[in-house]
């Protein structure tokens, strides 16, 4: 049998859960997830489970948030009064918002409170700080050549 290993272009079956069993991602229903072996293409904990398994193996893995989308940071949560936002933004608690820094990059804000004065947003991963439990298939291995990190 083939085992994945370091550059290798591979396809997954893949259920992500956090450790109360709430489903947050799966590939159930749609292609494998492809990737590159080492490329950095997924997050760090699952890229180096996979490494090393044979095509067809299943098995379940516990990522630690620090090999997943790390630690949560409060310094992200921030608070910003509410006139210095755009009057057409919607504010509901749980709304995807979307900071431009100075340099250019987009930053995802989750609104997380809000009053008559002031918005607080969140631009945590909505994943950080969790563990994360991952059912894994690995379905393929394509090759060694890069493709598109999702098939």
């Amino acid at each position: 049998m083939s085992q994945a290993k370091t550059g290798d272009v591979v396809r997954v079956h893949y259920t992500g859960k956090l450790e109360d069993g709430t489903k947050f991602d799966s590939s159930e229903g749609r292609d494998p997830l492809q990737f590159q072996v080492g490329g950095g293409q997924i997050i760090p904990g699952l890229e180096k489970h996979v490494e090393g398994m044979e095509v067809g193996e299943k098995s379940t893995v516990t990522v630690p948030a620090e090999e997943a989308y790390g630690p949560r940071d409060e310094r992200q949560v921030q608070t910003v009064p509410r006139e210095a936002l755009p009057a057409d933004l919607d504010l509901r608690i749980g709304a995807s918002l979307q900071a431009t820094t100075q340099d250019g990059r987009q930053i995802p804000l989750t609104v997380v409170e809000v009053d008559d004065m002031q918005v607080t947003v969140d631009a945590n991963h909505p994943l950080a700080g969790h563990d994360l439990v991952f059912d894994v298939e690995l379905v393929e291995i394509v090759g060694t050549e890069p493709g598109p990190a999702f098939g």
